[in-house]
């Protein structure tokens, strides 16, 4: 297990270091293009041997190698394929869910592309969208799916490999 991250203040890797799991920041300063960063995570990725990359509150386009298409998983805080793309992230996301009338909300783990939000979709969570709400709230609300949504896809693509 490796907690791969760009920015060394990220709560991620304070608590891979409290459980003993390994760690490394890439790229901090932000000069690696973005083909660049993923090629350095994805060496780190294969030294550690993993089997599935799951990017949480990853905000940067990741290349991924063909041999990793299939086994990288991202949450998104919106129901792919509504809210999804470049810049549509964090509140960005629930202010436009508001802004557009929508009923409900949610997450989505999908399989990750070379292009934002648009691989394969896992599994959803979904989640109301209440009179009243803001930003904090609806982003309160849909996080609460993340926490349960994130474990089971998870499980899922596992699930899925075993056949």
């Amino acid at each position: 297990m490796l907690v791969v991250s760009n920015a060394p203040q990220a709560f991620a890797l304070e608590r891979a270091q409290r459980l003993g799991i390994a760690s490394v920041v890439i790229d901090a300063e932000r000069k690696l293009t973005p083909a660049q960063w993923s090629a350095e995570a994805f060496r780190a990725v294969e030294s550690a041997r993993a089997e599935l990359v799951v990017l949480a509150g990853f905000l940067r386009l990741l290349v991924v190698p063909e041999n990793w298409i299939g086994r990288v998983l991202n949450i998104h805080p919106a129901l792919l394929p509504a809210f999804g793309g470049k810049g549509y992230y964090g509140d960005k996301v629930h202010a436009a869910v508001l802004a557009s009338g929508a009923k409900e909300s949610g997450c989505t783990v999908h399989y990750v592309t070379n292009e934002y939000d648009k691989g394969p979709i896992l599994l959803q969570r979904r989640v109301p969208v209440q009179p009243g709400d803001d930003v904090h709230a609806l982003a309160a609300r849909v996080f609460e799916a993340e926490q349960e949504a994130l474990p089971a896809a998870i499980r899922e693509h596992f699930a899925r490999m075993r056949g």
